[in-house]
């Protein structure tokens, strides 16, 4: 039988990208949702932004300075086409986002929340502005005269920046009647280390914010004094580098040497991005970027007044929680207790935690109570972003402290959280944790802990294997799913992949386990080829899958496959999908949605129908080639009963989510699945109320009531 087909198999994964962001932005533009939520997103989608400039625009613009077309890697397009591209759709939903903006500052007005700038102050504001300037502002300001420096200032990409031009009063020089008239630049960075938005006093019921730029501005007389000057004006100007890290080759050099110089090294990275304020003049325009060597290569985007607008996910709440979503109280996990022994729970049965709709305190507690056990002789963990005071790190120092044997492997390549990783893997090598740093050439991205515990004279072994970072701050915004298990088999394996990251020569065998780069690959295909042959066996085949992101082309081809032979396939993916559903004679068997709301959608959770006897695993891993083939990712069977129907259930409540769900789609239009008159159902409210409805049947049936 032959198939048709089109001539599009993939979709660029850079343009899904940006199609994500577009979500994004569309929860910012959407006026159900609440204003200062809405801000927030905008902070989010210029967040994701940087971080797509940092990384992902920076690789392409390599490839394309090398003399390479980059056509095999980028499927089809050259590099050069593909920035052109890239540039076009950031400058429209840049002016999108700002039109999205401007609607939320005026609905704000209507809440008697004002944005003024430093024309529009009353006295006594403009009093307070000063006093504010010349207490907290001034002394933390950098200021640099730059007509007469050789070299130009490094200029930070995670800052904001006013460059300033100031006309000099005309003077006449010894030998000319004619006067000239100078002109000279300065670059004032904003300082991070005070809030960006100032609330200024009001005797009224209305509020009024400044921001920190426009208090700057307000007093660059009092900056600028010693000059003589006629006119003085500034616009925001703001840089993004390449996050590339070159690590050093030298073999006298630790891991963490290596990484920490060249974290630094990245603050010099090319730039890749520049964005001023289109208010800007010419002259000044040309001097920035010809002295900071801004070509056409980089991509220049005209934007509004204020950059850095990610400083909106830190927008202050004002005391107004009526225009913030309603924030709903992490929920128990039925039969764990916070209280009592973790360990004797576990021991008993699994247990699947699900945050932040239940509480990721089970998480610290488990720590906190392997610590402090006597029985327990050792702890082992992986970690990859942690929080800024991490209890993780505290749990884990009280064990060593405590006598226990700590092994903790930490990812000093965690993008952007190298600093902070090195900052914790010192502090862990002086408290005498042991420290792993990986294996060579593959990050380590796997979620898994076990302990070992003596137990009538043998060992037994208590874990958890999880989707997420074990990281308090961002597990009250991210889903993802942690499995606690006593399954000894299991923790055996988990146990071997510590043994692997000391030994990387000895690779194992896994019967539970799926671990890359070694095997997560084929054990996949396996799973997707038993569903083909039981569709074509007429027998009961779906795939249910909910990741992150999809983009390797070969798991791509397989899952068209299965859909060719009648295998139903349900994604749920958040981010990036290089996948086209819907297409007869390819993929009209598979379909795809996209859920952006406010939770981040984090968990990896894989489902076989495997004729009536479903089999299902959470895993680390995307469907991405990073995470097949080139780091070590963790994917765990779920064989619990009850946690399987749980998962199949949370699965289902997202796949009739409408709402807040976008179809997946060749033209990347980001269309709701919201058909009219479709009753409304919000997949994270949904899977909120399925928890707490879950304790209230366990509470009548307990108390009778």
């Amino acid at each position: 039988m032959i198939h048709h087909s089109p001539v599009n198999r993939y979709i660029d994964r850079e343009k899904s990208w940006l199609a994500f962001n577009a979500r994004v932005l569309q929860e910012a533009g959407d006026d159900k949702v609440p204003l200062l939520d809405r801000l927030r997103f905008l902070g989010i989608f210029s967040n994701n932004f940087d971080e797509f400039f940092r990384v992902r625009y920076a690789a392409i613009r390599r490839l394309s300075l090398e003399g390479q077309t980059g056509e095999k890697i980028l499927g089809g397009i050259t590099a050069q086409k593909l920035l052109t591209e890239i540039t076009e759709i950031v400058i429209e939903q840049q002016s999108e986002s700002l039109r999205i903006l401007s609607v939320i500052e005026k609905e704000l007005e209507k809440e008697n929340i004002f944005m003024v700038n430093e024309n529009q102050l009353t006295k006594e504001q403009e009093i307070y502005v000063k006093d504010f300037f010349i207490q907290k502002v001034s002394p933390e300001l950098v200021t640099i005269i730059l007509n007469d420096l050789d070299e130009f200032p490094l200029l930070k990409d995670t800052s904001g920046y006013l460059a300033v031009k100031l006309v000099m009063k005309p003077k006449v020089f010894h030998g000319s009647d004619q006067p000239v008239q100078e002109v000279r630049y300065a670059v004032i960075e904003i300082p991070k280390t005070i809030n960006r938005f100032v609330i200024l006093p009001s005797k009224s019921e209305k509020q009024y914010i400044i921001m920190l730029d426009d208090v700057i501005r307000f007093n660059l007389h009092s900056i600028f004094n010693i000059f003589k000057y006629e006119s003085i004006s500034a616009h925001m100007i703001k840089i993004t580098r390449d996050a590339q890290l070159e690590i050093d080759s030298d073999q006298s050099k630790s891991l963490m040497e290596k990484i920490s110089t060249s974290v630094k090294d990245r603050r010099i990275g090319e730039p890749v991005r520049f964005v001023y304020d289109q208010a800007i003049e010419q002259d000044t325009l040309d001097f920035f970027q010809t002295r900071m060597e801004i070509d056409s290569s980089d991509s220049i985007i005209p934007g509004g007044r204020y950059h850095n607008r990610r400083d909106y996910m830190n927008f202050p709440n004002l005391g107004r929680n009526d225009l913030l979503y309603k924030q709903n109280v992490p929920l128990p996990v039925p039969g764990l207790s916070l209280e009592g022994s973790i360990l004797h729970k576990i021991r008993q049965k699994d247990y699947l935690l699900n945050a932040p709709y239940q509480s990721f305190a089970y998480v610290i507690k488990f720590l906190r109570e392997a610590a402090l056990d006597p029985k327990v002789t050792s702890i082992s963990i992986t970690l990859y972003r942690l929080a800024k005071n991490s209890q993780i790190i505290s749990s884990l120092i009280n064990a060593a402290k405590n006598g226990k044997k700590v092994t903790v492997q930490i990812e000093l390549q965690a993008r952007f959280d190298e600093a902070s990783n090195i900052s914790y893997a010192e502090q862990m090598q002086t408290e005498g944790i042991n420290l792993i740093f990986g294996v060579k050439g593959l990050k380590v991205h796997s979620k898994i802990c076990v302990i070992e515990r003596l137990e009538n004279n043998r060992i037994r072994r208590y874990g958890f294997i999880s989707t997420g970072n074990f990281n308090e701050s961002t597990a009250k915004v991210y889903t993802d799913v942690t499995l606690f298990t006593s399954h000894q088999q299991i923790l055996k394996e988990v146990q071997r992949i510590f043994e692997f990251f000391e030994v990387n020569y000895r690779v194992h065998r896994y019967k539970h386990l799926f671990v890359s780069p070694h095997y997560t690959r084929s054990k996949f295909y396996k799973l997707i080829d038993r569903e083909i042959l039981n569709a074509i066996a007429g027998k009961e085949a779906y795939i249910k899958l909910k990741m992150n992101s999809l983009t390797d082309f070969k798991m791509i081809d397989k899952l068209y496959e299965a859909s060719r032979e009648g295998v139903k396939i349900q994604l749920i993916i958040r981010g990036i999908c290089c996948l086209i559903p819907g297409v007869p004679g390819m993929s009209e068997n598979i379909e795809a949605i996209s859920i952006v709301d406010n939770y981040l959608e984090h968990s990896r959770v894989y489902m076989f129908a495997n004729c009536g006897d479903p089999e299902i695993f959470i895993s680390s891993a995307d469907f991405m080639t990073r995470n097949l083939d080139a780091r070590v990712e963790v994917t765990c069977p779920v064989y619990d009963p009850e946690i399987k129907t749980e998962l199949l259930e949370t699965f289902d409540i997202g796949w009739k989510a409408n709402v807040k769900a976008r179809l997946h789609s060749e033209t990347l239009e980001n269309k709701y699945r919201k058909r009219p008159n479709e009753k409304v159902f919000r997949a994270q409210l949904e899977t909120y109320n399925y928890y707490r409805d879950k304790l209230e049947v366990i509470y009548e049936h307990v108390t009778g009531k």
